[in-house]
């Protein structure tokens, strides 16, 4: 309320401001230098009836699609001050002599355009007031949709690898305290440093680090991970998770898809605040591959770079060659 109450009255402040630059532009003839009475009263004619039209025509009728009442009261109110200014006030004060010949042409160019000037005054405030309430829905239903895509990483997560440590669990394997211990360092950065909207990038790599460590334990001597960081990450924040779902997707199809012989390729590079991540996996075309660029994972973090990176990012997937290659380039903060 105390929001709208302000707005209101900037609104009335900027429409006085207005009115009065008009009403002192018009009232000064040119020819004598000095204060006219007579246009005087047709500013204040003008005025009244911008008035009129902004804050009772428009919003009870235009606005609301009333359209033939709206066009019919403001030829009326055209109509009323043409007549006060050609038949009162000329009348009042000029004599028959002096007074000018009605001409409906040159009256009007002289009443529509300070009548115009005023009304799309609040034309335009209407549509930037609009323009305001549309970013902030978007905003919020972008938070919204930005909240329900980063729930369901958590989960997404949590499926795939608790599956492989009950699997090693049951084999008794002694690799199983080294997982659960890699697993609880990634929950714990899931649980408390990604709270934030950005986290510093030097959080997001250690975290990287972890989850590669914790894959290689369930490789054995199958293939080979490589992992590259070249630049100054100095203080340079971004959105968590995002680039954790490519790495992700890499451990998994790729191990998924073949017994040996795995290859993945990591590379995080840092030039001016930019950067350009790279991660290509081998796959075998044996083993079914048909979702490796549909699963919920990558879906959800499309869906968080349009929101958070609009226009700051660029995405490339290619899938040729049994080689699955991403490489995204973001603007950092």
């Amino acid at each position: 309320m105390v929001e709208l109450w302000k707005r209101i009255n900037k609104e009335y402040f900027l429409f006085g401001v207005l009115a009065l630059f008009l009403f002192v532009l018009n009232s000064f003839d040119k020819g004598e230098f000095g204060f006219n009475t007579r246009k005087a009263l047709y500013s204040l004619s003008y005025v009244l009836c911008a008035l009129f039209i902004d804050y009772v025509l428009i919003p009870n009728f235009l606005y609301k699609k009333k359209t033939w009442v709206f066009s019919l009261l403001l030829i009326l109110s055209i109509v009323v001050v043409i007549v006060l200014e050609e038949f009162v006030v000329e009348k009042i004060l000029l004599s028959n002599t002096h007074g000018r010949g009605f001409n409906l042409f040159w009256t009007l160019l002289d009443v529509l355009p300070p009548l115009a000037f005023l009304v799309g005054f609040k034309f335009s405030w209407d549509a930037i007031e609009k323009q305001k309430k549309i970013d902030s829905l978007n905003r919020l239903v972008a938070e919204s949709e930005l909240n329900f895509l980063n729930s369901q990483i958590n989960p997404h997560f949590l499926f795939n690898n608790l599956n492989n440590l009950y699997a090693y669990a049951l084999e008794n394997s002694p690799k199983t305290p080294k997982i659960v211990l890699h697993l609880a360092s990634i929950l714990r950065y899931m649980l408390y440093d990604c709270r934030e909207d950005r986290i510093l990038l030097s959080k997001e790599i250690e975290n990287l680090k972890d989850y590669i460590q914790l894959n290689q334990l369930q490789f054995d001597d199958k293939g080979k991970v490589n992992f590259r960081v070249e630049g100054n990450l100095s203080q340079l924040k971004i959105a968590p998770l995002i680039l954790m779902v490519f790495v992700e997707n890499a451990f998994k199809h790729s191990y998924a898809s073949q017994l040996n012989n795995i290859l993945i390729n990591i590379s995080i590079k840092i030039t001016d605040k930019t950067l350009y991540f790279t991660c290509d996996n081998n796959y075998s075309n044996n083993s079914n591959t048909n979702d490796l660029s549909k699963g919920i994972g990558l879906k959800n973090v499309k869906g968080r770079l349009n929101i958070i990176y609009s226009e700051k990012h660029e995405l490339i997937i290619e899938d040729k060659n049994n080689m699955y290659k991403v490489f995204l380039r973001i603007e950092l903060d």
